[in-house]
């Protein structure tokens, strides 16, 4: 077990050292999640650089499980992870998931869009234009040209699947550090070593968990970038339509992904589904990019926005190829990527947190070899 060396017992403030088998940098659902597969078998410190984990992109995602969203390899790990997030055992004792579904409609010029989606896609339904209006009765009829449905789509309960595997990694021994940023990361004799602005972290492996900052970790630590991009992605609460009961409609979005609306407390989430570059920061929404997306939004329904009672944003951040960069670097000993999760990191984050424990502690790995190899660091994909 590692030191327990607080500020409390070292009063002069002076440099100590708190040592771990791995270190993880990010208290984001990847690095949790991670730091808790780990637990059982290894001592696990995470730092995070806010007061709380959870505080940017996981805190701020309205996230779902949909198996066909994103790549082939993003595809497998939605499928690897749902079983785990409907039955988690070690984390709580029911389902993270409650239904919601996901329809997609295309106006004629997004058609190509929705079929190139349907392509190699798994229990979804074709619906007609009418059979979508009955589903979300706000939709225009006269603007679908096309339609589908995924029943099985689910709402992932965020909050207590972070908290469960806090709970999971604190309950091996591990600890989750706050207010923890790294000012300073250097590897001697086989150990990294992090420096926060009190107390000094090593560990022999670094798992880089950072999110938008990934990249900027990796200088920090003297290892090749891996051109992990953060996008902003901008959210609006607006007021129920009027006269419908809007509990049951599920998530409904353009084929073309350039809005989408989801039921949220009530309310109605919009999203312009925007995917602006931007540096890393604590962001926020930008009311001409959530002004242009209800707009796209309100083409294809019936009723008018006339309030928006919330707005905020998250960071989403990818990797030139848009898949997630998980294993060791090519080029520094000890160093481990768990980056450029994007709009995935949560409804993968159950297979992802597994396969990271498999590599790290060198045991049997459970998802196909294709999907491993299209996940490590050292693809070609990712070579600048």
């Amino acid at each position: 077990m590692a030191a327990q060396c607080g500020a409390a017992k070292n009063p002069k403030n002076i440099t100590m050292s708190e040592t771990s088998d791995f270190l993880i940098i990010g208290g984001g659902i990847a690095g949790i999640s991670a730091g808790a597969r780990l637990s059982g078998d290894a001592s696990v410190t995470v730092l995070e650089t806010e007061k709380s984990i959870g505080f940017h992109s996981t805190g701020r995602s309205a996230a779902m499980i949909i198996r066909n969203y994103g790549n082939a390899t993003l595809r497998a790990l939605n499928v690897a992870s749902y079983p785990f997030l409907e039955n988690p055992e070690g984390l709580s004792d029911h389902s993270l998931l409650s239904p919601r579904g996901e329809l997609m409609v295309a106006n004629e010029s997004e058609l190509p869009v929705l079929r190139a989606y349907l392509d190699g896609s798994i229990g979804v339904e074709t619906l007609t234009a009418q059979q979508a209006v009955e589903i979300v009765p706000i939709l225009r009829l006269d603007q679908i040209a096309g339609a589908a449905m995924e029943w099985d789509a689910q709402e992932i309960d965020v909050d207590r699947m972070l908290q469960g595997f806090a709970k999971m990694l604190r309950d091996n021994g591990g600890q989750i550090v706050t207010d923890a940023a790294a000012t300073k990361i250097t590897r001697k004799n086989g150990i990294w070593h992090v420096e926060t602005k009190q107390e000094e972290f090593s560990a022999p492996v670094l798992i880089n968990a950072a999110g938008g900052w990934a990249d900027s970790i990796s200088k920090l630590a003297g290892v090749t970038p891996k051109g992990i991009q953060p996008m902003r992605r901008s959210a609006a609460l607006i007021p129920p339509p009027d006269g419908h009961d809007i509990s049951r409609w599920p998530l409904f979005a353009s084929a073309a992904e350039n809005w989408y609306a989801k039921p949220e407390s009530g309310q109605l989430m919009v999203s312009p589904a925007d995917e602006d570059i931007v540096e890393p920061h604590d962001v926020w929404a930008e009311d001409m990019v959530l002004a242009e997306g209800i707009e796209r939004y309100s083409q294809m329904v019936m009723t008018d926005v006339t309030r928006i009672n919330h707005t905020w944003a998250g960071m989403r951040s990818f990797a030139p190829d848009r898949t997630l960069v998980v294993g060791f670097a090519p080029d520094a000993d000890g160093f481990f990527w768990l980056a450029g999760q994007g709009g995935y990191g949560i409804q993968t984050a159950a297979a992802v947190s597994q396969l990271v424990a498999d590599l790290c502690l060198e045991r049997e790995i459970g998802l196909d070899a294709g999907v491993v190899a299209a996940l490590d660091a050292g693809r070609k994909s990712l070579e600048q």
